[in-house]
């Protein structure tokens, strides 16, 4: 079967192929003049190429009609082009939608690269695009697809209201600083609303955008936000410009990962610091190499006598000889380096690398100390069990005590804040998308209740003197941050209108879900690319490119286009109106100015491209050269 569908595809292609330049006569008559409605006349014939998915490269004979009463149109003769070719090619273009479509959902939905959607197009529909091309076609995918979701704006006004409203999530991301990505998120669709490149994080900056997205898609209905400066900034304002009140709320994952860097970060770094100053994990990588390069092709036949070490049930603290003590030594140098396995995978401040990290040493430390009471007989081995208890021994001297006392007393309290919170999974979103859930109104209502206790409780621990600074400090730290943020943290509740059957529906109480679509955009962009640092990346990419994932999503698709097979077509009407010229062309005259920002980034791309000229300061090497 598979055979036979491949043989059909090969025959297919080479019917492509050997149709590929084939004449088509284009000559329909056309309706009356939309100005007079009087008759209209033929202009002229041309000959161009086109490319489309359905019909592969063909070459087109056109003909062109025009107002036999010379009507004219905003300066220009009023005249109009086949319709059964205007559905198929863009205006001034030899590429078909249906083609542009293809490649921007291949770029932005599949993240692919230029090199494979040129391969599939070629092998698939016998299409022959420049890398180049399918670039420019890409970006021009872009500027449509945001037409085309600012244009079913009210469409998509209408389903949220629908819904009960739709909760506004805030968020920025960018890579090392560079090509800052603010989006603005409907929490219970999952949708992109707004996406915008901005140049630094500010409240100036944002607030804008949330006016913007409020009036084309209706009033949220709470919003969700992180504890930045700049979006709390944006969002008291956004709130305090509406005529009803909404909950502005802060994210609980933030909250508590805040809270948590302030009470360990400096300790932390600390800790960090004297391993590297003793480079205790560079010596001990090194010991476990040089002991696997003494192995050699021993290596297999060491590791199983490991783990029959291991299987002895008798707890004599000695070390075997010859091989499979070495095997061990290496087994426990490698044991304490894998000490990234005590994590949970959350994160600094919920995982506490470095802390881990001491505790393998001194747990290494009197492990080989109780196998060096006996001596081993082996030479070698005995070798190799001193030089890791020299590199383990360096975590007792005294620099390492102080931040791992710190370390150790404080993050007790972040665990019961954590538990309060019921912030466990760095990728759950605690909250339900569906209406009248008793159970997960209950949840939120324990948590409050939890946090409440814990707050009252921290006021009664709080020693108010004596030798007690450290956690006098850390109490009041959260203390504060309780005061500064509690009345974000609730408010969560949302009622809905008595004629979508009242009740309630619930808000995130994280904005994982948005933190969560950032992972996956960074991801794919890291599959296209196979670059880890996405600088450059993220500085070039268009801000529609996260309105792009809305298409993933049936019901979004449905509201914008009916489905993805009928999305060339609903992209072509956008044309209709104006056929002079594409909408690309058009958005690039028009947009150009129109929705700037304060340059508050050091660097922009734009400054590097004009001081990085050959020509800058009259030198091809920069300012000051001679």
């Amino acid at each position: 079967m598979r055979q036979a569908v491949r043989e059909l595809e090969a025959q297919h292609h080479a019917e492509l192929g050997r149709l590929a330049g084939a004449l088509v006569v284009v000559n329909d008559p056309p309706p009356p003049c939309p100005e007079c409605a009087g008759p209209m006349l033929v202009r002229k014939t041309t000959v161009h190429g086109g490319i489309t998915l359905a019909h592969g490269s063909f070459r087109a004979r056109e003909t062109v009609h025009h107002c036999a009463a010379s009507c004219r149109k905003d300066g220009r003769m009023v005249s109009r082009r086949q319709d059964a070719l205007a559905e198929l090619l863009a205006p001034r273009s030899t590429v078909g939608y249906d083609v542009m479509t293809y490649v921007g959902c291949a770029r932005f939905l599949h993240f692919q690269p230029r090199e494979k959607i040129r391969a599939d197009l070629i092998t698939r529909y016998a299409i022959t695009l420049s890398t180049g091309e399918i670039s420019e076609l890409a970006q021009r995918f872009l500027v449509y697809r945001e037409a085309l979701h600012h244009h079913r704006a009210e469409r998509f006004k209408a389903t949220l209201a629908a819904d009960g409203g739709w909760p506004m999530h805030v968020d920025a991301t960018g890579e090392d600083g560079r090509g800052t990505l603010l989006v603005v998120y409907a929490g219970w669709r999952g949708w992109v609303l707004g996406a915008w490149k901005i140049p630094t994080e500010r409240s100036d900056a944002i607030l804008p955008r949330l006016r913007v997205t409020a009036a084309r898609f209706g009033t949220p209905c709470a919003i969700m936000r992180d504890l930045g400066r700049a979006v709390i900034e944006a969002s008291t304002d956004f709130v305090a410009e509406l005529q009803t009140s909404i909950p502005n709320l802060g994210c609980h994952f933030h909250f508590v990962r805040d809270i948590g860097k302030d009470l360990l970060g400096d300790a932390h770094d600390n800790l960090r610091a004297q391993f590297r100053r003793s480079a205790v994990r560079a010596r001990l990588r090194t010991l476990a190499r040089d002991l696997g390069r003494g192995l050699g092709t021993d290596m297999a036949q060491a590791r199983h006598d490991v783990e029959a070490w291991l299987a002895q049930a008798d707890g004599a603290h000695h070390v075997p000889v010859g091989r499979a003590g070495l095997g061990v030594t290496r087994a426990l140098a490698q044991w304490v380096l894998d000490y990234p396995d005590d994590g949970t995978d959350l994160g600094f401040p919920f995982d506490v690398p470095y802390l881990d990290l001491y505790q393998r040493c001194r747990t290494a430390a009197r492990a080989v100390e109780a196998f060096l009471m006996a001596t081993p007989a082996d030479a070698k081995v005995h070798a190799a069990i001193t030089r890791l208890h020299h590199i383990v021994i360096a975590t007792r001297a005294e620099p390492f005590a102080l931040p791992v006392r710190f370390l150790e007393s404080r993050r007790p309290l972040l665990t019961e804040l954590r538990h309060a919170l019921r912030v466990e999974v760095k990728a759950n979103a605690v909250a339900t998308t569906q209406p009248n859930d008793p159970n997960a109104l209950a949840e939120l209502r324990e948590v409050e209740a939890a946090l409440g206790t814990f707050e009252k409780s921290l006021h009664q621990r709080r020693p108010e003197r004596g030798p007690a600074p450290d956690t006098r400090d850390a109490i009041d730290l959260i203390l504060a941050h309780l005061d500064r943020h509690g009345t974000s943290l609730w408010g969560h509740a949302i009622p809905r209108p008595a004629e979508l059957g009242g009740g309630v529906r619930l808000v995130e109480r994280t904005n994982i879900i948005l933190e969560n679509f950032f992972g996956r955009l960074k991801r794919g962009e890291r599959k296209r690319s196979g670059r880890k640092n996405l600088a450059a990346d993220f500085e070039h990419l268009p801000a529609a490119a996260a309105l792009a994932r809305n298409l993933e999503h049936p019901d979004y698709v449905h509201l914008l286009c009916g489905s993805l097979e009928q999305l060339p077509r609903a992209l072509a009407a956008l044309d209709n109106a104006n056929r002079s010229t594409s909408l690309p062309a058009r958005h690039s005259t028009t947009a150009n100015g129109a929705d700037c920002d304060v340059a508050s980034a050091s660097m922009p791309r734009e400054d590097r491209q004009i001081i990085r000229t050959q020509i800058a300061y009259g030198s091809p090497t920069g300012p000051g050269a001679a």
